[in-house]
């Protein structure tokens, strides 16, 4: 099982992220959120991060241009696209950098699940709204996805364990459950990746997508 931690803005996010050994953590480049860092603060915090933790960057319909020098620059390890970015984006993104790509999709229904299958990045995210609103949503239109994916939406410590079991997804994403005061809390933080392991620990012959080639 693999944990993403997005949204980390502070020296002090990165140091906990360097503690706790998340596989992933976010770096939002959607300058309404507020979670926005720069290319150039995230280009600081990138290089207080462990190597052994991938630096992902959010995006929401930025330009291809932007998120590729980031990528082949390595200030992120992957990029994330939160908007309404296409398959032709995917192309051109693609033309840029041989990074990995992640596609978010809100689900509503099944039929937005079966969409998300059919991406043409690398991995998928499967979301509640717009992603960072905090709320979950019904995990049980996931059961028919077949390809890993990331479950991102109202996660926490408390529920962690429960989203493992019923979605098995690939990785829990979360933002705002480890967050006190619209800041990364990283007590909470710590609980939540305590709360995974100690799940999958318990659980190891369910816990989460098998791991595929591309890992």
């Amino acid at each position: 099982m693999k944990i993403k931690i997005c949204g980390l803005s502070r020296e002090e996010d990165i140091l906990c992220a360097n503690e706790i050994r998340p596989d992933f953590i976010g770096f939002v480049f959607a300058p309404k959120s507020r979670r926005y860092v720069s290319p150039k603060q995230a280009e600081r915090l990138r290089r207080l991060l462990s190597p052994e933790i991938v630096p992902v960057g959010v995006f929401v319909n930025e330009e291809p241009e932007l998120a590729a020098e980031l990528l082949n620059e390595g200030v992120i390890g992957m990029a994330q696209l939160h908007g309404q970015e296409d398959e032709a984006y995917i192309r051109r993104l693609r033309a840029l950098t041989e990074k990995p790509l992640i596609q978010a999709f809100r689900i509503d229904t099944r039929q937005d699940a079966e969409r998300a299958e059919c991406s043409g990045a690398d991995y998928i995210l499967l979301d509640h709204g717009a992603g960072g609103t905090g709320e979950s949503f019904d995990w049980s239109l996931l059961k028919d996805v077949k390809r890993p994916y990331f479950l991102a939406g109202g996660l926490n410590p408390d529920n962690a364990a429960r989203a493992l079991q019923q979605a098995k997804p690939y990785a829990l994403d979360v933002s705002s459950g480890v967050e006190t005061g619209g800041v990364k809390d990283p007590e909470k933080m710590r609980a939540f990746v305590r709360q995974v392991r100690q799940a999958c620990g318990t659980a190891a012959s369910s816990c989460g997508r098998p791991v595929t080639e591309q890992e």
